[in-house]
């Protein structure tokens, strides 16, 4: 197996709990990796600047050059010192999720984030721990009185529902709006909007593209609905453990290993055949 790059999903996957991975376990994957020449990629959901922050201990080992990111669920693509590809939603395409969900859902049942460049937005019925939560994975969250307003390029739409019925929004929204937009559930109740054509796999192969990297040379990890693209694509994929039923049937090959027992650490020294930690 000759592999160049090793991608992971973050929430369910990569990450144990609450922004939290072994760093000592990590530094030594990490470090094996370098050696063989092979990038680490972190693929989320979650804004690019979050994933930039959880990685800097990785500059204390001399490492932090090794890692690339895709964020946004694929809105965003930068690997050390340049930005590949930001890709976002148009103005008309904002106004009609927005108006959808004020006609489908009672507005006090669910919140809308919009992540753009400049800030994360929410509406100002959002509580202070509902702001602080959404910290964890958006800088610069700030309420405003009209999301219609903001002066600001829009990477994503998220909404916030209970999370037993995300799927059923994820198709809702699917059936009505169609190609003009990409819907994916990213876990813990959130159904993102995304531009036409985004997601992870494309992504990573803007990744490829720019290392100039087959299919086979590439290791995906995932759990969740916002990862079935790159699952599908790539042959050298694997599934947590942890995923939800939905997910078990949609792919078979799995991780040694939980995401709580640092499964993708585990599943990547056994595959590459590196010393364990």
């Amino acid at each position: 197996m000759t592999i160049k790059l090793i991608a992971s999903d973050m929430d369910g996957t990569f990450l144990a709990g609450e922004d939290t991975y072994d760093r000592v376990h990590f530094e030594k994957v990490l470090s094996q990796l370098k050696d063989k020449n092979i990038r680490f990629v972190a693929a989320s959901g979650r804004r690019l600047e979050n994933l930039e922050a959880l990685f800097q201990p990785m500059a204390d080992y001399g490492l932090l050059d090794q890692i690339d990111y895709v964020g946004s669920n694929g809105s965003v693509v930068k690997v050390p010192g340049q930005v590949l590809s930001a890709v976002y939603l148009t103005a008309e395409q904002i106004k009609k999720v927005i108006a959808w969900n004020a006609k489908s859902v009672a507005k006090s049942e669910n919140l809308i984030v919009l992540s753009g460049t400049k800030g994360t937005y929410v509406s100002n019925h959002a509580s202070k721990a509902v702001q602080e939560e959404l910290a964890r994975f958006y800088p610069n969250v700030m309420q405003v009185e009209k999301l219609l307003a903001i002066d600001d390029q829009i990477l994503g739409v998220s909404f916030i529902w209970p999370h037993e019925e995300v799927q059923k929004y994820v198709q809702a929204i699917e059936d009505l709006f169609g190609d003009d937009i990409h819907v994916t559930g990213s876990g813990f109740g959130s159904v993102d909007i995304l531009p036409k054509d985004v997601d992870k796999a494309k992504a990573l192969t803007i990744l490829q593209d720019y290392y100039d990297l087959t299919d086979d040379e590439v290791m995906v990890f995932g759990d969740n609905s916002n990862d079935l693209e790159m699952l599908q694509k790539y042959e050298h994929a694997y599934l947590m453990p942890n995923a939800a039923t939905f997910m078990h049937r949609a792919h078979d090959k799995e991780a040694v290993a939980t995401n709580v027992e640092a499964g993708v650490l585990k599943t990547i020294e056994r595959e590459l055949k590196l010393k364990e930690a």
